[in-house]
């Protein structure tokens, strides 16, 4: 996007635009957390938290923002994470997304819930990508999504653990329900529930096409299944995080689902470097919630982070200039993670620490 008197230079100047173009239910779809959203603003408070201790006098007048992730090096940690049903917001839909994100050289992240078939995506895709799953109740279809997604060109599974039911999402059952299977995912078959919508709330908290009964054997299952390491999405306690290890996971996505779903839950930066110390390296470490800065970014890779995720800003950014608007908010992201790595004396990723953070 050309940079003109009115454009965005902040990621949060997409949130007010992306507010206005979107129809109220579809925005408080994308903005809205569980519950009373305690968690949904620590996300963001949290980080902003977290002071800086910048060194001085370091050469910075080469500054490599590059990691490598399963072998593959990637210019910068500032990943898309998964989130649904793209349609509801650019009529490109995730295509539009990926054209966005292969411009603005970040690794994509495609949720079991899009609009667009995994062949779809795998044609689409300008650049790296990887398939988010819900795991669904019949083993036999989601054995085959996975492996259609990764003929589709999915170079890892990131599998979400955190939802086997969904939370007190108030805002949309004001507005008479987003709900999962209301929003026909393309990768999906169309199921029936024997709960009618008249029943009692409390009997209608289980989804059909989210699985209650996700367990570590599941994990196994898929990890067993996969020709491409797996992730579990969703992970804050550090027993779960080593665990999920000695199951075989590939890596680890520090997330609370983007205070979707359980409210008063951590916020990802508390729960963040409990993670990474587990995990002491053994598997690459992931976190998404709340980040808006590329301070952000520096904070989360300075408490252990192998790379970042973003969610709602990729959604705001393409409802506002589609695939231009990805590519801008993404650079926006990596200039000022590059600024904030300059300005704290550290050239590369790996000069990155703890010992950048002002101790509490």
């Amino acid at each position: 996007m050309p940079q003109t008197p009115d454009a965005p230079v902040k990621v949060l100047d997409y949130r007010p635009r992306a507010a206005e173009l979107l129809p109220g239910s579809t925005w408080d779809y994308v903005e809205g957390g569980a519950g009373d959203e305690h968690t949904l603003g620590w996300n963001e408070a949290s980080w902003q938290e977290i002071r800086l201790w910048p060194r001085t006098l370091v050469d910075v007048s080469a500054i490599d923002t590059s990691i490598t992730l399963f072998g593959r090096e990637l210019p910068h940690p500032v990943l898309l994470a998964p989130t649904a049903a793209h349609h509801l917001y650019h009529p490109g839909a995730e295509a539009e997304t990926l054209a966005g994100a292969g411009a603005g050289e970040a690794l994509a992240v495609m949720s079991t819930l899009g609009s667009m078939t995994v062949e779809d995506l795998g044609e689409a895709a300008d650049g790296p990508w990887w398939f988010q799953l819900y795991v669904q109740p019949d083993r036999e279809f989601t054995a085959t999504l996975v492996h259609r997604a990764v003929d589709a060109g999915a170079s890892a599974v990131v599998l979400t653990v955190d939802t086997p039911l969904l939370g007190a999402r108030d805002r949309d059952r004001r507005a008479g329900g987003h709900t999962v299977d209301g929003l026909h995912p393309a990768n999906l078959a169309p199921v029936t529930t024997a709960v009618s919508a008249d029943s009692p709330l409390h009997q209608r908290v289980y989804n059909p096409h989210l699985d209650p009964s996700l367990t570590w054997e599941t994990l196994s299952w898929l990890v067993d299944l996969s020709p491409v390491p797996v992730l579990t999405k969703g992970v804050l306690r550090p027993d779960d995080a080593l665990r999920a290890v000695e199951f075989g996971v590939g890596g680890v996505v520090v997330s609370n689902h983007g205070a979707r779903n359980l409210d008063t839950t951590a916020p990802t930066s508390d729960a963040l470097p409990r993670v990474v110390d587990a995990i002491d390296g053994q598997v690459p470490v992931l976190v998404d919630g709340g980040i808006r800065r590329g301070t952000d970014v520096a904070k989360a890779l300075c408490l252990g982070a192998d790379a970042v995720l973003v969610g709602r800003p990729a959604i705001w950014a393409l409802a506002v200039d589609g695939a231009a608007g990805v590519t801008h908010m993404l650079d926006i992201v990596r200039a000022e993670l590059i600024m904030a790595m300059g300005l704290l004396g550290a050239p590369s990723v790996a000069e990155l620490g703890r010992d950048l953070l002002r101790p509490r």
